[in-house]
């Protein structure tokens, strides 16, 4: 069954669905097998043999009427990340495009991107691969009209004022603006997914041969703080 508190993304409607689904997993309701969210939607998967569907209709309709959910305070448990990330270069050589169609000169778009944490979003598409915003309405540029061919695992795209991070090596019509090292899907660890919903993460720009000697580190540098 699907929430969902807006037809676009907004802050507040992602709020709300973050919030929700806390809120839901919270009630514990037996039935309930997962729960998931989008940029702007709660899911709730259950066993209709176990909670009958107007049951579950009637339960979130409640919840929905406890709160003001635009308004409510996001879940516990997030992290404020800094991620190293070399912008433009070779390695990331769709900066100046994306700025020019943003217009904006490379270094104010360097400076745009990385000065606040954006939060996560959603995670989806690939494995552990977040979605992250909102961006200054300055970033609500268009995806290209064709794809990149392919981007490497770690790479920072931007396109209609959001971020992805990529975690695999993937073709893309989002714009390569940064790289990072930081491998988001790592299958061995628990949870292998490094990045939640609600976290906020910060592109901190380092030269390029700072990178090199993150490669070999899975975390690629990356550090954290809980903030909630």
């Amino acid at each position: 069954m699907l929430v969902s508190f807006g037809p676009a993304l907004s802050e507040p409607a992602n709020r709300a669905a973050l919030a929700f689904r806390s809120a839901v997993e919270a009630e514990g309701w037996e039935g309930v097998s997962e729960t998931t969210t989008s940029l702007v939607s709660a899911c709730v998967v259950f066993d209709p043999l176990t909670l009958a569907h107007a049951d579950l209709s009637a339960r979130l309709m409640a919840l929905i009427a406890r709160h003001d959910w635009f308004a409510a305070a996001l879940p516990e448990g997030r992290r404020r990340w800094q991620v190293p990330t070399v912008y433009g270069t070779d390695l990331a050589p769709q900066l100046a495009e994306a700025a020019q169609v943003a217009g904006l000169t490379e270094g104010e778009a360097i400076a745009s991107l990385s000065a606040q944490p954006v939060r996560v979003q959603t995670i989806g598409f690939s494995p552990g691969m977040p979605y992250l915003g909102q961006l200054p309405p300055v970033w609500d540029i268009p995806r290209q009209q064709d794809l990149t061919p392919t981007v490497p695992a770690g790479a920072l795209v931007v396109a209609v004022r959001q971020l992805v991070l990529f975690s695999v090596t993937t073709p893309t019509g989002w714009r390569h603006v940064g790289q990072t090292a930081l491998q988001l899907f790592q299958p061995e660890a628990e949870p292998p997914f490094v990045l939640r919903p609600g976290d906020e993460v910060q592109f901190v720009p380092v030269e390029r041969a700072a990178l090199e000697p993150l490669q070999d580190d899975p975390m690629g540098g990356a550090t954290y703080q809980v903030i909630s």
